[in-house]
């Protein structure tokens, strides 16, 4: 029997515009590549929502295939042919009622069931289907591991040549996975920032397109499915509070865009989420500049957390991040690495759910947002974990049994 898939068959009309700058607001030609804005800023992909609205309703999209292409409609590429997917399914909102207080819901979006293991599929999926639309074969980016292994895959699967630098204290799982699908990898003595340097620097000399974060626009759209399917599953409502851990912070600038574009066309009404940008003390560019009440972040210095995929010195989109956080009325925080390993082991011994470091630090966040009375008991808060634990180093278990002798069970419990 043939498998088929309407999302990834079927022909749906497109409504991009054009593309405007994140910082200046000035347009950019639709159909054309694009890096960053003329002023060096994250370009942002527009729609003609009032058309998208007449175009499509609620319940045509609940007939479709529960992916996320579902959501053609709201998502740039135009032809079906170049759509580059590994089965980017919906990804299951998991409550943990042992660890929620009061009359409040505490829900874990768990984006580690997406093809290579984290939300990264979401927004390579739809950079690569774009650079495939635009004929580009050659691409590179900085990682600290899961992005890099989407790209990687992706990237096999669009025919192209990929390039991932790597910092070298990446975990070693996430650089063979790396190399495992087809991509050339580099681990490099530096952190994040000096690998994505390395990529801008070689683009003259290797002919490659710069994917790193926000430097191309389509990974935002990718991401922007996260806020479109949390509220498609919620019934077209959404939660009180979103954690979301925030290193270059693609995925909260994606969910705050599509919360706004769902509003604009009647989807959503009333209040939108708090987005809460969690990072680690070790590397809190976002949280400082928070607090401070400015609009750019500074270079965070000798940044250090066990949660690698957080750990971004400084972030081009960096004001987009704050804007989304100060629009909906969220807040920044930062939690210390043992707040995240406890996290990480309260909810998987008492929930049976395996985070990542990254999604422990949502939990941790969430717990000390409580104590400081920055959310309530009663909210509804969702916390994403965005990618499987399976992927990152575990405490040692070093129990044996002797089978040849006699085994005292009561020693056992």
């Amino acid at each position: 029997m043939m498998i088929t898939n309407e999302n990834l068959t079927r022909d749906r009309p497109t409504f991009v515009t054009h593309l405007e700058c994140g910082m200046e607001g000035d347009h950019y030609d639709a159909d054309v590549v694009h890096g960053l804005s003329k002023a060096g800023r994250p370009l942002l992909v527009k729609y003609d929502l009032e058309s998208i609205q007449k175009a499509v309703t609620k319940g045509e999209l609940a007939r479709r295939p529960a992916d996320l292409w579902r959501y053609r409609e709201f998502l740039p590429v135009r032809k079906t042919e170049n759509i580059v997917s590994l089965g980017e399914i919906y990804t299951p909102i998991v409550e943990l009622p042992k660890l929620a207080p009061g009359n409040g819901q505490l829900l874990v979006k768990d984006e580690g069931r997406l093809p290579t293991g984290s939300f990264k599929a979401r927004g390579l999926c739809m950079a690569v289907s774009m650079a495939k639309e635009f004929g580009i074969e050659k691409v590179a980016m900085p990682t600290n591991g899961n992005a890099g292994a989407a790209l990687a895959a992706y990237g096999s699967r669009a025919g192209m040549e990929s390039y991932i630098f790597c910092p070298d204290d990446t975990p070693t799982i996430n650089v063979r996975e790396i190399a495992a699908q087809g991509a050339k990898v580099w681990s490099v003595n530096g952190l994040i920032n000096d690998c994505g340097r390395i990529v801008g620097e070689g683009k003259d000399a290797m002919g490659w397109f710069d994917f790193s974060t926000l430097k191309e626009p389509y990974r935002i759209e990718g991401k922007k499915t996260m806020g479109l399917e949390l509220a498609d599953q919620l019934g077209w409502k959404v939660p009180d509070v979103i954690f979301y851990p925030t290193g270059g912070g693609t995925g909260l600038i994606g969910m705050w865009k599509a919360f706004n574009e769902l509003k604009a066309i009647g989807w959503l009404n009333g209040k939108l989420p708090r987005m809460v940008a969690v990072q680690a003390t070790g590397c809190a560019p976002i949280v400082k500049a928070y607090e401070e009440g400015v609009e750019h972040a500074e270079l965070w210095r000798d940044a250090h957390t066990i949660a690698a995929g957080i750990r971004v010195p400084i972030a081009v989109g960096d004001f987009l991040i704050l804007r989304a956080v100060r629009e909906s009325g969220g807040f920044a925080i930062a939690v210390d690495d043992d707040s995240i390993s406890d996290g990480l082991q309260e909810v998987s011994e008492k929930e049976g759910l395996l985070l990542c470091p990254e999604g422990a630090a949502t939990y941790a966040a969430y717990k000390a947002s409580l104590e400081k009375g920055l959310v309530s008991s009663s909210d509804q808060v969702v916390l994403f974990n965005c990618a499987t634990g399976l992927k990152y180093e575990m405490p040692p278990a070093e129990k044996s049994l002797d089978c040849t002798k006699p085994i005292d069970y009561e020693a056992l419990k």
